[in-house]
């Protein structure tokens, strides 16, 4: 007896059925998934470029700022600044040139099209700091600028910087003044919790 080789086209469209079934399942679980990965390394890169500021007015001896920016092809960036007259990095001595950049600006690699300061939409989330107020609209806060400065002796100015997929993911990456030292937390839609 003859045995005949291939597929029937019956078998065929099951086959087909029964992948596009799966793949209507799993991809869009994978896509939510990679998203909070995405973040996760952005959170890192940011904790990365407070890390080396932090460790530049350590090495320099004067006080260090960062910067970040969204640049106007979308790509995000990060510049370190130092004190060029002895009274700390401001912005206006960025913009006027005394206080000179430390380097060239840097990539943020993993921000743009899918991760970007700022929040999701819908209410405001809750402050980390004090659960009993609500953020305002400004996803870069160090005390009343968008610059971090750190100290030669390590310490920083406050802050806290969100990420978000601009959706429904939430992330902060908050710099703590004394020690200089900053950590990650997310935050839950549902509860309004940051953990």
């Amino acid at each position: 007896m003859r045995q005949i080789q291939g597929f029937h086209l019956i078998e065929l469209v099951l086959v087909l059925a029964l992948m596009m079934l799966v793949g209507g399942i799993t991809l869009p679980w994978l896509a939510k998934g990679t998203t909070g990965i995405e973040i996760d390394l952005a959170a890192a890169e940011v904790l990365g470029a407070l890390r080396l500021a932090r460790m530049t007015a350590i090495r320099l001896g004067v006080k260090v700022g960062v910067k970040f920016r969204e640049q106007e092809d979308g790509v995000f960036t990060f510049t370190m600044y130092r004190d060029g007259d002895g009274d700390g990095v401001l912005s206006r001595d960025i913009q006027s040139g005394v206080d000179p950049p430390v380097g060239l600006p840097r990539n943020l690699h993993h921000f743009g099209r899918r991760v970007r300061l700022g929040f999701p939409p819908g209410p405001a989330p809750r402050d980390p700091g004090n659960p009993s107020r609500r953020l305002p609209p400004d996803p870069v806060r160090f005390n009343r600028s968008d610059l971090a400065s750190f100290g030669p002796l390590g310490g920083s100015t406050p802050g806290s910087i969100y990420l978000t997929d601009g959706r429904a993911r939430l992330t902060v990456v908050r710099l703590f003044g004394r020690t200089g030292k900053a950590k990650t937390m997310r935050y839950d839609m549902q509860s309004e919790t940051w953990h």
